[in-house]
């Protein structure tokens, strides 16, 4: 069986690389994905540890996680489509203002 240390720091570093995507990216489309990223690095922790502890409640959260990110994809692109119609670019520097 593979220790929960593993789980842990590989969820960690991929938390580290969303994070640091969503800090130092200025294309909107690479910003959600870094997100997406950091919450696929929660989803492993729920995982490992409902692995550890015996419970299913980790795998009843992640399919909450998982429904809810989808649904965050779905708004965030709908959103950056009509900025990218208006403004004619995916640059988060030039999508700061919410009124054109």
């Amino acid at each position: 069986m593979i220790p929960i240390e593993f789980f842990l720091a590989f969820a960690a570093i991929l938390f580290a690389i969303g994070a640091y995507g969503v800090i130092t990216k200025t294309n909107t489309i690479i910003v959600l994905m870094c997100i997406e990223l950091m919450l696929n690095a929660a989803n492993i922790n729920f995982i490992a540890f409902s692995g550890f502890l015996g419970d299913a409640m980790g795998q009843v959260f992640v399919i909450m996680t998982i429904s809810v990110a989808a649904a965050e994809v779905a708004v965030g692109i709908a959103i950056l489509l009509n900025a990218y119609k208006i403004k004619k670019t995916t640059e988060t520097d030039s999508l700061t203002c919410m009124r054109w």
